[in-house]
Order: structure tokens, then C-alpha cells, then sequence
């Protein structure tokens, strides 16, 4: 069996390549350049079979000449490739550059869904990201040993209504919420950078709804959390963080439950239909 990962930024490509290789794929991974993390390489050389190729951001053509030698028919997109790059100077090859002239909008879902659409014309079917992670998946229900105060279920159940609004109209999947007040909004700076600005704004005691889009699209921009996440609101004294449960990737698996309940900090799963 053969799978192509097409590889942003962080860990989320290295745990599709150890899934894939798990389960007898052979994998082909095109790494963006200004994206992917370099560990990526010791990665795959793990593997006599993976073949790693570094592509630049923008070289689209490129990317499907690589799937096609090698005989890709199924791929999948792993991590992060930031929005703002888009106007970044990056320099789109032809294909690409013929993909962004036929856009109306240039948010996230248009510009991946279209590209999704030039593989699939040649003969390279993208499937879910998390399709070889289930396991990773948040769980309905409460995820840490502290359960939420009547206070942060008020203002997760308040920023639910905002966050929902906002990945409806893909500008971003997260909200920064206190005392029943919108401290900040995601849009392309990421997560990280806005629960830093919220506690500059507001102090401790925010916080964090991220959500999925209305019909999430599970073949990217799938929501994402990791130890990371949780040191960040650590830092700035945010109590409590609601994902969406079946949607919402946990790139590091238990260690994000453990440094949530080291910090104190409540971890909830919505439960949501579709």
C-alpha cells in the first residue's frame, strides 16, 4: 500500500508517518520547506521504504510530479502551512498560480479545498487527516480530574455562540472568553498568539473555546492541541479549555491530559452532531 503525507509544521506529520508505517504503508513524504520541521528527515530515513522530498511552499506542480513517480493514488495533509503566508511572498508555480486565479476568497477552506480538487484531477484522492488517528481524537465529556467550575462552564457555553459564528465564517476556530466578554478572536495569527494577546488584555482567568467549522471538512484545518497549547495557557493563567470532541486532534496524546491536570487547568469535549 502506498500513501502520500504532504507535511506542514509540527508534530502532526511525524504521527501520521509512525501510523502509516504501522500499518504497511509504503510512504512518500513532501515536506514544505519553510514549514516542516528538519527532524522530519531522521524520521523517515527510520523507515528503508519512506522516501522524503523537500518542496517549497508555493510548488504545487511540483508536489504532484512527486506523488505521481511514485505511484501515489492516496495522500494525506499533516500540519500546519500558516494562512498569512499567502501574502508572504511566496512564489506559486503554475499550477498553483492557476488554482489562486480562479479563487473568489483566499480563506483557508477555498484555497485547500481547491487544491484538494487539482489532486484529485490527477488521480490523487486526499482522505482524512486524522483517518490513521483515531485514537488521538478528543472523547466527549469531561477529559481532566478537574471537572468545571459553574463560573467556566458560563463562559465556555458564552464562547461556544461566538466561536461557532467565527469558523462559520472561517476567519479562525477559536475564542478567548471571561466573565461572559469576548477577550480575543483567532484569525491567521493562530491559536498561540491570541491567548497571548488575551492575557495581556484581560490577566488570568480566560478562556479558551476552539471549535470545528460547521461541517468540518476532516481532510484538513482540523483542529489541533498539544502540550504546547496547554503550557501556553498556563502562562497566562487561563483556567479552563473546551474542544470539539471527534473532531479535535491531540497531537500528544495523554501528555496533553497530564499537563493540563499538572496545571490546573479543566479540559471538556463537546459533544456535537455531524
Amino acid at each position: 500500500m502506498k500513501l502520500g503525507l504532504i507535511a506542514g509544521n509540527g508534530r502532526f506529520p511525524f504521527l501520521v508517518l509512525d501510523a502509516a508505517r504501522a500499518q504497511g504503508y509504503q510512504v512518500t513524504v513532501v515536506a514544505v520547506k519553510e514549514e516542516a520541521f528538519p527532524g522530519l528527515a531522521d524520521a523517515a530515513a527510520r523507515e528503508p521504504r519512506a522516501q522524503l522530498h523537500w518542496v517549497s511552499l508555493g510548488q504545487l506542480g511540483t508536489c504532484i510530479k512527486v506523488l505521481k513517480a511514485a505511484g501515489v493514488s492516496r495522500a494525506v495533509m499533516a500540519g500546519q502551512v500558516k494562512h498569512v503566508k499567502i501574502f508572504s511572498g511566496i512564489l506559486p508555480d503554475l499550477t498553483l498560480l492557476s488554482v489562486l486565479r480562479r479563487l473568489k476568497a483566499k480563506n483557508t477552506d477555498a484555497v485547500i479545498a481547491a487544491v484538494a480538487d487539482v489532486l484529485a484531477d490527477h488521480g490523487i484522492t486526499l482522505i482524512d487527516s486524522t483517518e490513521l488517528l483515531q485514537p488521538l481524537l478528543a472523547r466527549p465529556g469531561a477529559l481532566t480530574a478537574r471537572a468545571l467550575t459553574p463560573e467556566e462552564h458560563a463562559d465556555l457555553a458564552f464562547g461556544y455562540r461566538m466561536a461557532d459564528a467565527i469558523a462559520a465564517l472561517d476567519v479562525g476556530q477559536s475564542v478567548a472568553v471571561k466573565d461572559g466578554a469576548v477577550v480575543a478572536v483567532e484569525a491567521m495569527e493562530g491559536t498561540d498568539e491570541m491567548l497571548r494577546r488575551a492575557g495581556q488584555l484581560a490577566g488570568p482567568g480566560v478562556r479558551l473555546v476552539k471549535v470545528a467549522k460547521p461541517n468540518q471538512d476532516m481532510r484538513f484545518d482540523v483542529p489541533v492541541i498539544g502540550v504546547l497549547t496547554i503550557a501556553v495557557l498556563r502562562d497566562i493563567g487561563a483556567t479552563a479549555l473546551s474542544v470539539d470532541a471527534g473532531k479535535t486532534l491531540l497531537v500528544d496524546g495523554q501528555a496533553v491530559i497530564d499537563a493540563a491536570n499538572a496545571a490546573g487547568i479543566a479540559i471538556v469535549g463537546r459533544e456535537i452532531s455531524g
